[in-house]
């Protein structure tokens, strides 16, 4: 198996598993705030759907309140078995997907393995699409050849990380964002594996090796099909009494606009709409200065919630982060 081909363009964001205990919160914010569907399996697992394909958000009762790992769809078996060979290639253990936790997922094949930051990454091929029709609040949310959105973290190795996705999945470098918060200097990475500006944003703090968020995922983001679906979402949100992180604004960098809500666990969830795809025969990365051409204003920060992410900030000086070493390059400055 030629493990040098590259796998860019093959490789779609297509599911997230999220360990909560907070089953009932979860079901509010995901049906009756952000306007998803939801199927209920049993007491113990949930799923939201966003699209026909079966399962979009696997979420499983457990302590983490968290992201517990990425299913990557890959658009055929060679591809697959590609990149099969490239985590056996580096000595990386995988482990094949049961049927019942393939059934679970809505897929018919999967291959799991270790992930930065101890999120499990999955790889799958053959969705499986659902006859049932959407019963959601939302008109719709745009997925196909871009994915279903993307996911942030935070991280004390960001050259690490990129050298992972670069290693596993071909992800190309689209941009950088420099942002200073309360006098705390930010630099974010953002990876695309695909059309879609990014799959994968990494920050992390420069000149400081601290994270300063407790989950292992700073946010989600999914797309919405309209303006009208942020719109009336944004006010679901609002009206239903969960948090609001961030207000409505438009990024530099991929001009999403776009809010940001905070999720029974803790983690944040972004809404947005209209993102700039990506040209391959024109695009260079470039720096911007600031996340956002405008909004995207902190709503209801206290300034224990600052000193909270300076403990937070602190406390990750005593772990060492996860980071695979043998998927995550080499030559890859911390720059």
């Amino acid at each position: 198996m030629n493990t040098t081909t590259s796998v860019f363009g093959a490789v779609h964001l297509g599911y997230i598993v999220i360990e909560t205990n907070r089953f009932t919160d979860w079901r509010r914010f995901g049906t009756d705030a952000l306007g998803m569907h939801h199927d209920a399996l049993d007491t113990d697992l949930m799923r939201f759907r966003l699209d026909d394909q079966a399962c979009r958000f696997l979420l499983r009762r457990g302590p983490a309140e968290d992201v517990v790992a990425t299913g990557w769809h890959i658009d055929d078996h060679t591809t697959f078995e590609r990149i099969e060979a490239r985590i056996r290639a580096h000595g990386v253990p995988s482990t094949e997907g049961t049927a019942e936790e393939a059934a679970l997922r809505g897929v018919e094949r999967l291959l799991r393995f270790p992930g930065p930051k101890g999120i499990t990454q999955e790889i799958y091929t053959s969705p499986v699409t659902s006859p049932d029709p959407l019963r959601m609040l939302a008109s719709g949310w745009v997925t196909g050849d871009s994915g279903m959105g993307h996911i942030a973290i935070t991280s004390t190795k960001p050259a690490h990380i990129r050298g992972y996705f670069d290693t596993v999945l071909d992800a190309r470098l689209t941009d950088y964002i420099d942002e200073t918060i309360s006098g705390v200097k930010l630099r974010i990475r953002f990876l695309r594996v695909n059309e879609r500006h990014h799959s994968v944003a990494i920050a992390a703090v420069r000149g400081l090796p601290i994270d300063p968020v407790r989950t292992r995922v700073q946010h989600l983001n999914i797309q919405a099909a309209t303006l009208d679906d942020v719109a009336r979402s944004y006010q679901r949100v609002c009206e239903l009494g969960f948090d609001m992180a961030l207000s409505v604004g438009q990024h530099t960098n991929d001009k999403e606009l776009s809010y940001y809500a905070r999720t029974p666990s803790g983690f944040e969830w972004e809404v947005g709409w209209n993102p700039l795809v990506i040209d391959e025969t024109t695009w260079e990365p470039t720096t911007h200065q600031g996340i956002s051409v405008w909004g995207h204003t902190p709503v209801g920060q206290k300034i224990v919630d600052k000193l909270d992410q300076f403990r937070l900030g602190a406390r990750s000086l005593a772990h060492r982060e996860e980071t695979v070493p043998a998927l995550s390059g080499t030559g890859i400055p911390d720059d």
